[in-house]
């Protein structure tokens, strides 16, 4: 395990739940927070606004009391420990990412890495005759969603998804704990840490708000017809 040195380390877990782990840090008369993920920086970005408000909630602005920095391993999860190590070595109050659970998911996932395995795991879809598919979220399904959804489409596979990124991407539909709420709920957290706080005595937070999407336009393409009871309840429908 890493060493963080009395540092605060908030992970986000999956992308919907914030655990902050390790004791009280010294602060700066500015503190700094590592804000480190392992996804392309260009599919992260649009979601930083929501930690900014958590952050905000608690009394911290970005420039003016708090400084932020964002450090991506643009996709590669080996970068990693290396990234979090580095940050541990400096002065930061606390490190706040995505970290834990993209260590824990290469640690655990060898059945695919590329472009290439994605293409073939469709190929084997094909030749067993599956009928639908259920696609996990973690960064390099997150990264490689532009891919997922063309072969999806390719294959004529309904397909469900994680993130409701892959379904404005072209997927079917997805059904998830809204991103930007877990976000927001990681920058109060860090904003507490800063203002004292233990992490142990912060309660561990589940998703409240979860969205269902749906891509009417995708269902059409694939031939299916989606019932009214289910676009009723849709929170939002792409058409």
């Amino acid at each position: 395990m890493l060493d963080l040195r009395r540092r605060e380390f908030v992970a986000l877990l999956g992308g919907v739940a914030a655990w902050p782990l390790a004791a009280r840090a010294q602060q700066a008369t500015m503190p700094v927070v590592g804000f480190v993920h392992s996804q392309l920086a260009d599919t992260y970005g649009d979601r930083l606004g929501a930690f900014r408000q958590g952050l905000a909630a608690t009394g911290y602005v970005e420039g003016r009391n708090v400084a932020v920095e964002y450090h991506s391993a643009e996709g590669r999860s080996d970068r990693l420990r290396a990234l979090v190590a580095d940050l541990s070595r400096r002065p930061v109050a606390v490190i706040v990412g995505n970290t834990v659970a993209a260590i824990a998911a290469k640690a655990a996932t060898t059945n695919v890495s590329s472009d290439r395995d994605i293409e073939t795991a469709f190929a084997t879809f094909a030749q067993r005759g599956v009928g639908a598919l259920l696609v996990g979220t973690g960064a390099f399904m997150i990264n490689y969603r532009e891919l997922l959804v063309a072969l999806a489409a390719r294959h004529s596979l309904p397909a469900s998804y994680a993130l409701r990124e892959s379904v404005e991407a072209g997927g079917l539909m997805s059904y998830a704990p809204s991103f930007p709420d877990a976000l927001r709920q990681v920058g109060a957290y860090t904003g507490r840490i800063l203002n004292g706080e233990k992490p142990a005595d912060l309660p561990v937070m589940r998703p409240t708000k979860f969205e269902f999407v749906i891509n009417l336009k995708t269902a059409k393409a694939l031939g299916l017809e989606v019932p009214a009871q289910l676009l009723a309840i849709a929170d939002e429908v792409i058409e």
